[in-house]
């Protein structure tokens, strides 16, 4: 679910009306020439006939709002960032943040004020000077309205003031220190365009087209379970792309899309999230095809029903009562062979989970200590259980305090191999502990998991250089409101032990200081046991370079292409006929340059929710 896969506020919506949507997968390739309603004979990728170089991407993931207030999907929001400047950014080398919207910025000594100096060199599409103003508007509708602040409320949350004194001049005035403010992963957009927006929590910008924007990208067109499409923005302040359209393609079966790679019809398969090793292994030998296979953002955890609830207080779905035990939530986690999960479902293409920080993010990766670690035991879960007063009975079943035996719903994303192989060894770990396991794996997880109608769930989320939007979906202001509305919890966890923390990190400006405060949160996380870390996958994907002659990391050294923490790929993609490599290259032969593209979605489906649940990772 994982995202920038941002949520925050509530919004009450007619019979809990959510997003339904099928997955979605989009395709890169350097050609327009895919069987869509735009163009219905498929062709090799390549050069257009009118000219254009088109640059097509095949993913397994759906966008959920192709509005910036609602969208949390890393598909989404890496849309987002294409085409729409954040104040900041954050360098492709090794994520350090540098300039983007803003030039510069500066904290008055008590760290209150933020005075943001906007450059005078962006423009939207449409003409008009992107300015203070829009940033201002943006954060301020963002503050009062919360449908507005669904995707990114957690960011403005502790915002006091926004004004922008002149068109090149932003201030924010903060209620408490913030360490996010050099960190504000929101899309700035523009005023004039979306002050004419009725309703934030419903409406999706999927309508009026070429949608406004100021990033490298212009969002052009769009179809439902078929297309986005993006064209190049030649006036982008940081220099126009080399391709001159993106399309992000939907294939909801991943062999299909790696089938499409190697036929030349896409240029770039990013899988679901991932490819599986014997994809990555089967292209690794073919001419003319790159694999990237380098340490992820990503983690992928089993996440439990912690007795589901709305701030009021009212309950909401039907998770299993035993579940709200931590000895039980640890005893299934001590069942779960973590070593297995690398070596036969991820085949060493991820690393053993242990914090809800990946390893790549090493000043807030935190390890449990060896008398904290809930190791693989069955033997001590066996015991755990017992102690629980979960016991077995004649026909070596665990039975429930009801007296029936305990079968515990696991929801997984149809479109994920990983879910549905790990469930498989959940079935027999968990049913030698005498406990019945029954996988949901369905297209579309989003509706039983914001009713808490489940009772363990594969979870992932993307996270972020900065932490803070993965830490804020646990605390108790993420919950919704009412059963009746939704927020922006990720699984309903709320603990003021951990919201004390939280509040805490937000506020504190020392770096080492901050780390050590976001380490005791993941600490906290992994004794309470609702969200259990199993992996840290690797991101694997693959590219022709028939078709790509050069394409940015990030980081540099052993860094992922796609779902970025900015929009460097793809803006610094050279065609490969072009005879230009234009930049300096990584250590992998990867080089910074320009890229355009259409980006060709299937998989987007039916709008009407208030906040959205993706399939593997939902953040970027």
């Amino acid at each position: 679910m994982d995202t920038n896969d941002q949520y925050g506020g509530h919004h009450r919506t007619p019979g809990r009306t959510r997003l339904v949507m099928a997955a979605g997968a989009a395709a890169l390739t350097l050609s327009a020439g895919l069987a869509t309603p735009l163009n219905p004979a498929p062709q090799q990728a390549r050069a257009a006939d009118d000219g254009k170089k088109v640059l097509t991407v095949a993913v397994a993931q759906s966008v959920d709002s192709l509005s910036p207030f609602l969208a949390v999907r890393l598909l989404s929001t890496s849309i987002h960032r294409l085409t729409y400047e954040y104040l900041t950014n954050y360098d492709p080398e090794d994520n350090h943040v540098i300039p983007g919207l803003a030039t510069k910025w500066e904290s008055s000594p008590d760290k209150l004020t933020w005075t943001y100096t906007i450059r005078p060199d962006s423009a939207w599409s449409d003409g008009e000077q992107a300015t203070a103003q829009d940033a201002a508007w943006t954060f301020n509708t963002m503050m009062s309205d919360p449908g507005a602040a669904t995707a990114n409320g957690s960011y403005v949350a502790n915002f006091e003031k926004v004004t922008a004194p002149s068109p090149t001049r932003l201030v924010i005035e903060l209620k408490k220190p913030q360490a996010t403010m050099t960190a504000l992963d929101v899309p700035i957009v523009p005023k004039h365009v979306w002050e004419k927006v009725d309703d934030y929590s419903e409406f999706n910008n999927d309508k009026d087209f070429p949608v406004v924007g100021n990033g490298p990208f212009v969002l052009t067109d769009y179809k439902a379970d078929s297309y986005v499409r993006l064209k190049a923005n030649k006036d982008f302040w940081r220099g126009a792309p080399k391709f001159d359209e993106l399309v992000f393609r939907y294939y909801k079966d991943q062999d299909a899309a790696v089938s499409a790679l190697r036929k030349g019809e896409v240029s770039f398969v990013a899988g679901s999230p991932s490819l599986t090793p014997a994809q990555s292994a089967s292209l690794k030998s073919e001419k003319n095809i790159r694999v990237n296979d380098a340490p992820g953002r990503r983690f992928y955890a089993l996440a439990t029903n912690p007795g589901a609830k709305a701030k009021n207080g009212e309950k909401m779905g039907d998770g299993h009562p035993s579940l709200l035990d931590q000895r039980v939530r640890n005893a299934l986690f001590m069942a779960v062979d973590r070593k297995t999960i690398i070596d036969k479902v991820f085949q060493g293409h991820a690393v053993e989970g242990a914090g809800y920080i990946p390893p790549r993010f090493s000043q807030y990766f935190w390890e449990p200590s060896a008398g904290q670690e809930l190791a693989y035991d069955p033997a001590e879960a066996a015991r755990l259980l017992d102690r629980a007063g979960y016991r077995k009975n004649g026909d070596g079943r665990r039975v429930g305090k009801d007296g029936k035996p305990i079968d515990y719903r696991v929801l997984c994303h149809a479109t994920d191999p990983n879910d549905k192989a790990i469930g498989q060894y959940l079935e027999e770990w968990w049913g030698d502990l005498g406990i019945g396991v029954t996988l949901n794996c369905l297209d579309n997880v989003t509706d039983p998991w914001l009713a808490g109608e489940y009772d363990l769930a594969f979870d992932g989320w993307s996270v972020n250089p900065d932490p803070d939007f993965v830490l804020s979906i646990h605390t108790c202001a993420a919950l919704p409101a009412t059963p009746e509305e939704t927020g922006a919890t990720d699984n309903f966890i709320c603990d003021k032990t951990y919201d004390e923390l939280y509040g805490r990190q937000l506020a504190e400006y020392d770096a080492g200081k901050r780390a050590d405060i976001v380490r005791q949160m993941e600490s906290r996380l992994y004794d309470l046991g609702y969200m259990n870390v199993m992996a840290y996958p690797n991101a694997v994907e693959a590219y022709r370079t028939d078709q790509i002659e050069s394409i940015t990391t990030m980081p540099a050294k052993a860094g992922n292409i796609y779902g970025q923490d900015g929009y460097w790929s793809w803006w610094s993609a050279v065609p490969a006929d072009s005879g230009d490599a234009g930049g300096d290259s990584s250590s992998t032969g990867v080089v910074v340059g320009i890229v355009a593209g259409v980006v060709v979605l299937a998989g987007l489906g039916a709008f009407v929710a208030m906040r959205r649940r993706a399939t593997a990772e939902d953040r970027e």
